[in-house]
């Protein structure tokens, strides 16, 4: 009796890509060469229109991202890199079911970066890992999908940039809204004059996280490699509140809910504004909901002031999830004849001054923006389709570093100002700080002696 087996339209897709690949080759080649079955052209063939991708930190979103790279007909992954045994076990098995192959099990991503069928290194490791990662895997020679926020500090961010000119690769920023239809037709609709001149705007994070308490220093877990964890950052001993999400609030190795989060507000903003680096940083907050190990605020605010006469505004509250114009995650442009909102997901509203809506164009895709593991795969898929692109075809990113780096500035400036007085004055040609030695002593950090990041 015959069995059906279930076929998913990823499957079907597949088929269809492998079938005309295969039948384009027998055309192009006169037939099979001896010794040569379909299928044995179906992988040859494959493999080199395929994009072989190399995963660097699979805990949480990067695991949510390996299964998008590994669901995508044109790519395949061929190595995991996770300093945690239990999240790259769970990432191979994910990742094998997805594309139907097994990925090597590569602890450590420098000895990966090694591998000369590797084309692509996708970090999702660590803020402090970003830049020092993504850098070693362009002086070997590969792409770089790079997790937002690009950098740790400003620091690394101008080393990408010299990384990217020096190196001619590909590396682009995983702010994936960019790549999101209907945002980037509200961005356009900003930039053409929908609500007049855009002078003002606001962006904002609302969650409520809960306490991370007062971590014991203890013994590191036996399925840790805390040193390749702790990597370029100095070392500090290891506590039970630390890995895996809670150094996001310790500024050794985290950046706080401004890059966590609001760099996907901050560069939406950005790039409706047609802005790149400001004249005037301000920001205020502080960790007010729990007495814990968190360092960074729970509730912020940074306002930056640009040289064409606008300003933009984000606010974080890490621990009151109460939303704003109905959204925990938005950015609403401000102009002389309107105001856009760009909700949560893939949607966005017009309203003219008298406040009423002129035009809305509905999220077609579910997103959870508070899954801090995978709030939109299908939109996101598009994101690396772009870059799979630029890859084989040159076609500009929607995010290159040049455009991520300035975006990722704008939260840390407003991290810093936070931390050294409030205010900051700023070059509007690169966005360095003007006489301010105390908060000039945050553009980079310390690193683990031989660790250092260099282009």
């Amino acid at each position: 009796m015959k069995t059906t087996e279930s076929i998913t339209p990823t499957d079907s897709r597949r088929d269809f890509i492998r079938k005309t690949i295969t039948s384009t080759a027998l055309l192009s080649v006169g037939g099979i060469l001896p010794g040569f079955s379909p299928k044995s052209y179906a992988r040859i063939l494959g493999a080199n229109e395929k994009v072989r991708v190399g995963m660097m930190g699979v805990n949480s979103r990067g695991l949510a991202l390996a299964e998008n790279f590994a669901l995508q007909p044109n790519c395949e992954v061929i190595s995991i890199s996770d300093v945690d045994t239990r999240a790259a076990d769970k990432c191979i098995t994910l990742v094998e079911g997805a594309q139907k192959s097994k990925p090597k099990n590569q602890p450590d991503f420098r000895k990966a970066l090694e591998d000369k069928d590797l084309d692509a290194l996708a970090v999702a490791a660590p803020d402090h890992w970003h830049a020092p990662a993504a850098i070693l895997a362009s002086k070997a020679g590969k792409h770089v999908y790079l997790e937002k926020p690009c950098s740790h500090n400003p620091h690394e961010g101008e080393l990408l940039l010299a990384a990217a000119k020096k190196y001619k690769n590909v590396i682009q920023m995983g702010n994936q809204r960019r790549s999101w239809p209907n945002v980037a037709q509200a961005i356009q609709a900003v930039q053409s004059g929908a609500i007049g001149r855009p002078y003002f705007a606001k962006g904002w994070y609302t969650n409520n996280r809960a306490s991370i308490g007062v971590g014991k220093a203890v013994a590191v877990p036996t399925w840790l490699d805390y040193d390749l964890w702790q990597g370029p950052a100095p070392r500090r001993a290891y506590k039970d509140n630390l890995i895996h999400y809670n150094w996001h609030w310790l500024w050794h190795w985290g950046t706080g809910e401004a890059l966590n989060n609001g760099t996907h507000m901050v560069d939406l903003m950005r790039w409706g504004m047609g802005v790149t680096f400001p004249t005037k940083v301000t920001s205020s907050g502080g960790r007010y909901r729990y007495k814990d190990d968190w360092e960074a605020p729970d509730t912020q605010v940074i306002t930056l002031e640009f040289p064409n006469n606008t300003a933009i505004t984000w606010e974080g509250r890490s621990c009151n999830g109460r939303t704003v114009e109905g959204n925990s995650v938005g950015v609403m442009f401000y102009g002389d004849t309107g105001s856009l909102l760009i909700e949560s997901g893939n949607s966005y509203k017009i309203f003219d001054l008298e406040n009423k809506l002129v035009k809305e164009v509905k999220n077609d895709l579910p997103i959870d923006p508070r899954n801090k593991m995978n709030p939109s795969q299908t939109l996101d898929a598009i994101h690396l389709q772009n870059f799979f692109d630029s890859i084989k075809k040159g076609t500009a990113l929607a995010s290159d570093i040049v455009g991520g780096h300035q975006s990722t500035l704008l939260c840390q400036l407003g991290n810093i100002a936070l931390r050294s007085g409030g205010m900051l004055t700023t070059d509007p040609t690169n966005g360095h700080i003007i006489n301010n030695k105390e908060a000039e002593k945050l553009w980079r950090r310390e690193y683990q002696k031989g660790w250092e990041p260099t282009v």
